[in-house]
């Protein structure tokens, strides 16, 4: 930037680069601080919303994430972030897109509406996504698009307490527990060459996942969880899909079906930040539904797993990589 911006940068800037100056309390909640943007030009990751919440099958309120999302980031805007030592956007270029819209009351058009607004992004630009939820369903119509884009069949690292790949052949059915079972079957996802960590509820057919479960992490720790994922992964093209309620509730209470006995945040994001070898080609962060959240520990937490991700992918960029 050529002059310092103080406070709402978020319409202020006028680049894409470089942070501002701003009091965390106040100003324009985009996503840590980024314009407000539909230009595409020159934009290396977009962040933006999908607040849905109808395919949730216990406790709804997730439509509410993304903006709880933003809340919790202004911290993350203001210091050099940690344990990088850097602020990304000296050479990352993020935008927040706002939201993505559909029509609630006609559910059946939901799914198209989230394919079309990532086709809108993806195959206008060169440029990642970084979505919130929302319920975990979002997920999946965000795989076709990026199916698309980047050919089939994708890598998935599925973070979760549930492996969400119980059986479901309706394809108008809005599941945020069945959407990996339908990714499987129509080919958008490799089982073989796809992770999920965290899980900790039974399923009878796991459809060849490879299951890093829950307590296996909890016993094996950080180095050993990074290694069966790069294992399993190596270069391959992969999706990231972070589901909150991985996180134990101790850490995560404000989600719409918690399971005791899951990850810290300490391993959770441990393991993040040791996958900039991957081969990202886009990500997500679901299910943080802040009416059951405590002093927003859940949003704060998923705002970190966000920025994490922006730092693999800035790390990915100046390695000539992204």
């Amino acid at each position: 930037m050529s002059e310092k911006i103080y406070g709402d940068a978020a319409f202020r800037r006028q680049g894409l680069f470089g942070s501002a100056t701003e009091n965390t309390y106040s100003g324009a909640l985009s996503f840590m601080r980024r314009n407000y943007s539909r230009d595409l030009t020159d934009v290396d990751v977009v962040v933006s919303g999908v607040p849905l919440d109808l395919a949730t099958t216990f406790r709804s309120g997730a439509r509410l994430g993304p903006a709880a999302v933003r809340a919790a980031s202004v911290q993350l805007a203001e210091l050099l972030l940690f344990p990088w030592g850097f602020d990304p956007f000296d050479d990352l270029a993020v935008i927040d897109y706002g939201d993505c819209y559909f029509d609630a009351h006609n559910p059946w058009t939901i799914k198209d509406s989230i394919i079309q607004h990532a086709r809108d992004i993806i195959n206008n630009s060169q440029a990642k996504m970084l979505t919130f939820g929302g319920d975990h369903y979002i997920t999946y119509p965000l795989l076709l698009a990026h199916a698309e884009k980047y050919g089939k069949p994708l890598s998935l690292l599925h973070f979760d307490a549930h492996c969400d790949t119980w059986p479901d052949d309706d394809p108008n059915s809005l599941n945020h527990g069945t959407m990996f079972y339908k990714a499987v079957k129509e080919g958008l996802i490799d089982p073989k060459t796809s992770a999920q960590v965290g899980i900790r509820t039974w399923n009878s057919d796991f459809m060849g996942m490879n299951m890093l479960f829950a307590p296996w992490v909890n016993e094996n720790g950080i180095d050993k969880t990074v290694e069966r994922i790069y294992e399993t992964i190596g270069d391959n093209p992969v999706y990231i899909t972070f589901d909150i309620d991985c996180l134990d509730p101790a850490y995560a209470p404000g989600t719409g079906t918690p399971v005791a006995g899951g990850l810290s945040s300490h391993t959770a994001l441990g393991i993040l930040r040791k996958l900039e070898n991957l081969n990202i080609v886009g990500a997500d962060v679901v299910e943080v539904a802040p009416a059951y959240d405590q002093s927003e520990i859940t949003a704060i937490a998923a705002a970190h797993v966000a920025a994490d991700l922006l730092c693999l992918m800035r790390n990915r960029k100046v390695a000539g990589k992204l």
